[in-house]
């Protein structure tokens, strides 16, 4: 079978000429908490006190932020990170290492498992004032927490599927779906914190 990776080695290949790059390049697994659980809390805040949300309309668009996540996470993965530029673009084949390939070739780089926060601010910024647009007035307060909540789950379980082993539950099924991704083929297993939406659209891995 072809090796689908160069080095299960935790330590961190270099990416950057510049140190300043390099440095934002990395980052420790529990920074994306540090960086959203604080926005989690200040969006429930405004939600109940500031834009007068009951509570089972927030619970309900809680849920919804969560599902939607789900749906974007599987869509990030598989369009946009598996996305395959013209090889003759050197700056597009450049710009995919430097977003994704480095994980593939290094997936076991204690430091780039996570988003790195020059990454996933801006990212969410987008998607806070995508959904602000899109939802009816005051709801992206009770979404977006939701939302954010998935990303995070995302976030850790992709640093606990790489470094944990888990003997048995729901997480080791997970791990190894991810796993089978990894070091089997790229080209199928998208979903990382769940395998649903690769059951829904047929790019899991069959069962033996």
């Amino acid at each position: 079978m072809k090796k689908n990776y160069v080095s299960n080695s935790q330590e961190s290949v270099r990416m950057f000429k510049s140190d300043f790059l390099e440095v934002l390049s990395k980052v420790h697994y529990t920074v994306p908490l540090y960086i959203f659980v604080p926005v989690i809390l200040y969006c429930t805040y405004k939600s109940f006190f500031e834009a007068g949300v009951d509570f089972l309309l927030y619970i309900g668009l809680f849920i919804a932020g969560l599902f939607i996540w789900t749906i974007v996470e599987y869509i990030m993965h598989r369009f946009v990170f598996h996305y395959k530029p013209n090889e003759n673009w050197a700056w597009a084949q450049r710009l995919h290492f430097i977003m994704h390939g480095v994980h593939h070739d290094y997936p076991s780089d204690a430091k780039r498992l996570v988003l790195p926060p020059s990454l996933s601010i801006p990212l969410a910024t987008g998607f806070f004032f995508l959904f602000k647009a899109l939802l009816p007035v005051n709801y992206i307060w009770g979404f977006f927490p939701g939302f954010i909540l998935g990303y995070l789950f995302y976030d850790i379980s992709h640093y606990a599927m790489h470094h944990f082993n888990f003997k048995s539950g729901l997480f080791k099924k997970i791990k190894q779906h991810h796993m089978l991704h990894h070091y089997q083929d790229p080209e199928k297993g998208y979903g990382v914190s769940s395998p649903f939406w690769d059951k829904i659209f047929r790019s899991g891995f069959l069962k033996k």
